[in-house]
């Protein structure tokens, strides 16, 4: 049987797993022969270093891969730059690419995949979205037949372990200092608690799943920071938990996108998933609902997905291509709303918000308030009936320059439970 050869760029966390996962299975179709990483020398006494052929070529010249005589080039750096001129130059000299760069594939992607399919060789990247669930193909070939016109779901492991965790009782700031010391988030965690993490991975999805190519950019992303115990709390009164969530919707020719924290009631799949796993629905006109859920985080099930990757590209797999058109992107959704506020407590502060929502058109659904807080820092919620984000969002304006309020209020979308896409 021919060898596919196969050069990995970056051996990190990911780049070992690839080379955990390669040495157990033991594929005959695949070899791997370079490995490229900067200061590699550092590298070469780990185990899974030690797992690669003793014939392997290490080197910090990218040069060394493109001249090469590779079949497949596997990124897994991250980034856009130099990534994307060192993938686009692997292509032209006729190689496939297997990537799990999440980044590059939201901005770049369409443009690498019209070079892929000019050159006539692959370009996979099942590892960029929720790990080792295999979303992507399943998206691209396992209901690929389907018109999908929803997506909603979880896509950031680090967001869920922290809010999961938070559900139990803890506050944000220890969360995320555990998360950090686990390895699953960053020193600076901005990527993945500001959304932009999952942001990159729901317009991969749209682009897979709906065939609308967005701009990250332009989706509207909501950070998980200002999320506290305490909602979760009136979350739990409502039945409901609290989750980032990225959701994208087609609707008469345009996308309605959003991440960020949302209130999720717990008979949800959305509500199921903890610590590091990820979850997407995907909701098509025909066959309804579909689940796709596992570990979205982690050294070995992205290799899985890499590896899975590869041998699509060994064994000569067709992939599944349907056009692709841009759309426009708004963050507005028709939903219930959930609004806490922290004041210093007097008469008359629930009838002016209400009159604040009622001035923008926006209708009080429930009134919650827990007790056993001190009247000079009192938290309570309001939610509303279903009315558009910019509608609540201009009211939430206008109510935290009341002279009670001691906090910005929180305003967070109600997901609600939606059986049957919309034909």
């Amino acid at each position: 049987m021919a060898k596919t050869k196969v050069a990995i760029l970056g051996f990190g966390t990911v780049g070992g797993g690839v080379a955990d996962v390669l040495a157990a299975r033991r594929f005959a179709d695949i070899e791997v022969t370079h490995v490229y990483n900067r200061d590699y020398t550092r590298k070469l006494s780990r185990p899974q270093a030690k797992k690669l052929p003793r014939t392997v070529i290490w080197t910090d010249d990218i040069n060394v891969i493109l001249k090469s005589d590779v079949d497949v080039v596997v990124e897994l750096i991250g980034g856009l730059e130099p990534i994307e001129g060192w993938l686009k130059k692997a292509i032209a000299a006729g190689k496939s690419v297997v990537t799990a760069n999440k980044q590059l594939i939201a901005y770049r992607g369409a443009g690498l995949e019209k070079l892929a399919a000019k050159k006539g060789v692959s370009l996979l990247y099942g590892a960029a979205v929720a790990g080792g669930v295999p979303v992507i193909p399943g998206a691209l070939q396992g209901i690929g037949g389907d018109e999908i016109v929803r997506i909603s779901g979880i896509v950031n492991g680090t967001c869920n372990f922290i809010l999961s965790h938070m559900e139990q009782g803890a506050e944000y700031a220890e969360v995320l200092a555990q998360a950090q010391k686990l390895g699953y988030a960053e020193a600076n965690p901005s990527a993945d608690v500001d959304g932009y993490d999952a942001r990159a991975k729901l317009c991969i999805l749209s682009r897979v799943a709906m065939h609308a190519e967005l701009n990250p950019d332009e989706v509207p992303t909501q950070s998980i920071s200002k999320v506290s115990a305490v909602d979760f709390h009136y979350a739990k009164e409502l039945g409901c938990t609290i989750r980032q969530v990225s959701r994208a919707q087609v609707q008469d020719g345009v996308v309605h996108a959003r991440v960020g924290p949302m209130v999720v009631p717990t008979e949800s799949p959305i509500a199921w998933s903890h610590g590091t796993q990820n979850m997407v629905v995907t909701s098509g006109r025909f066959g309804g609902d579909v689940v796709f859920s596992g570990h979205g985080a982690g050294a070995h099930p992205t290799a899985v997905a890499v590896v899975s990757d590869l041998l699509a590209v060994a064994q000569q797999c067709g992939v599944v291509h349907q056009p692709v058109r841009k759309r426009a992107v708004v963050g507005e959704f028709l939903a219930p709303h959930y609004l806490r506020f922290v004041v210093s407590d007097k008469p008359g502060i629930v009838s002016a918000i209400a009159g604040a929502l009622a001035k923008v058109g926006a209708n009080i659904d429930s009134i919650l308030q827990r007790p056993g807080y001190p009247k000079d820092r009192l938290p309570f919620v309001v939610t509303t009936e279903p009315c558009l984000t910019s509608v609540v969002e201009r009211a939430v304006r206008s109510i935290a320059k009341m002279d009670c309020m001691l906090e910005k209020p929180l305003c967070l979308q109600m997901l609600r439970i939606e059986d049957k896409a919309e034909d």
